[in-house]
């Protein structure tokens, strides 16, 4: 008994309107962070179904790489985060917008 393909889209696509979701009503930095793994996770998951279906190893590979991508941008992410809580002793993404000049 296989899934078929309909059922990893489906899943994908539930994950990646969560993650919208969350990017679009969180003002949590770390909240937001979350979210936007959450919608590279989707991307993920439809990369190696595709993957699966078209019998090669391409959307696999494609999904390391963004795995590796998102483990930079959580490092990054995480700096960002440091210094907002450093300079404003808040991790609320709307307090950056003081930071310009």
């Amino acid at each position: 008994m296989t899934v078929p393909l309909e059922g990893y889209l489906l899943l994908s696509a539930g994950m990646f309107c969560i993650g919208v979701f969350g990017v679009l009503v969180r003002r949590n930095a770390l909240l937001f962070l979350m979210s936007v793994e959450l919608m590279l996770n989707a991307a993920n998951i439809n990369l190696v179904a595709f993957g699966l279906v078209h019998e090669n190893l391409t959307g696999q590979v494609f999904a390391l790489f963004v795995i590796a991508l998102a483990a930079a941008e959580v490092a990054v992410g995480i700096g960002i985060i440091l210094g907002l809580n450093r300079n404003f002793e808040t991790i609320d993404v709307t307090g950056a917008v003081t930071m310009r000049r």
